[in-house]
């Protein structure tokens, strides 16, 4: 029998990058999730703070090279591998000099948000996916970590919605407590707008909020799982609204059976969210 094929995408894993719950919790999921007898891939971005020579990166040729244009200007791609010994894995990085060159995570020395986040993440988005491509590998279920990563619900939805690699492909959103206080960049809709967005989703992000960009990224997604109790209020809200299967808050222990199971029931759903 096929294995069922997970992909995670994580806006910061370990050991590359080892300060945050979203980079330890993710590192353990994707590895459990191979435990149970998944096939497994995980992409994160390649930010300068991570270092090269300690964690043995070396890029991909094969899969580099291509060209993706972001608010109609080309960025090329890079991609980059290293391993995870100890959890018998390999990670793949989405790197570009534009974007991720820079010794910065997604907030700049002053503590802020960097202006081009929103950039990244459409870029970090479908490097991804075209990455996939060229592999030759197709997800049954993305595992999205951290808000960073939402955009994936809304390009498989839309951009590439008649693209036959990803016809089967559901997209679960790992909800941490994480947020912004300010705003992504006010002219994100008109970026989208070049990838043909339709105006539903352009309408939710004139003012892109961190809870107007959450609201329109978890109405497109096929399911939600909790990484924590959710103590952001506006978070609980949001996610008591939806209609949409859901694994509560785990603990530990449980995690590795209950994802297993919970990414087998999204993939055998017959219906997906639109």
């Amino acid at each position: 029998m096929e294995k069922k094929r997970v992909l995670f995408v994580s806006q910061e894993i370990s050991p590359f990058l080892t300060k945050s719950n979203i980079a330890n919790h993710s590192l353990r999921i994707a590895q459990s999730t191979q435990e149970e007898g998944k096939e497994i891939r995980v992409f994160t971005p390649r930010y300068g703070l991570i270092n090269e020579r300690r964690h043995q990166l070396h890029e991909v040729i094969r899969l580099s090279g291509l060209n993706i244009s972001i608010d109609d200007q080309d960025h090329p791609l890079i991609i980059k591998v290293a391993s995870v010994a100890a959890a018998k894995m390999q990670v793949y990085f989405i790197d570009n000099d534009d974007f991720f060159r820079r010794k910065e995570g997604l907030v700049n020395e002053d503590g802020g948000l960097c202006a081009d986040n929103d950039e990244r993440s459409m870029f970090f988005v479908r490097g991804v996916l075209e990455t996939l491509k060229k592999l030759g590998w197709q997800p049954d279920i993305i595992h999205c970590h951290g808000w960073f990563t939402g955009m994936m619900a809304l390009y498989i939805k839309h951009y590439y919605k008649k693209d036959p690699h990803f016809k089967e492909t559901k997209v679960v959103y790992h909800l941490y407590n994480d947020s912004f206080s300010e705003t992504l960049d006010v002219r994100l809709a008109q970026k989208l707008a070049f990838d043909g967005f339709p105006k539903s989703v352009l309408d939710s992000l004139k003012t892109p909020t961190f809870e107007a960009f959450t609201r329109v990224v978890l109405s497109h997604c096929d399911g939600l799982t909790l990484a924590e109790p959710l103590v952001n209020q506006s978070l609980k809200t949001i996610y008591d609204d939806l209609n949409l299967p859901k694994l509560e808050y785990v603990e530990e222990e449980h995690q590795a059976k209950a994802f297993s199971s919970f990414f087998d029931g999204i993939i055998d759903a017959k219906v997906a969210v639109k």
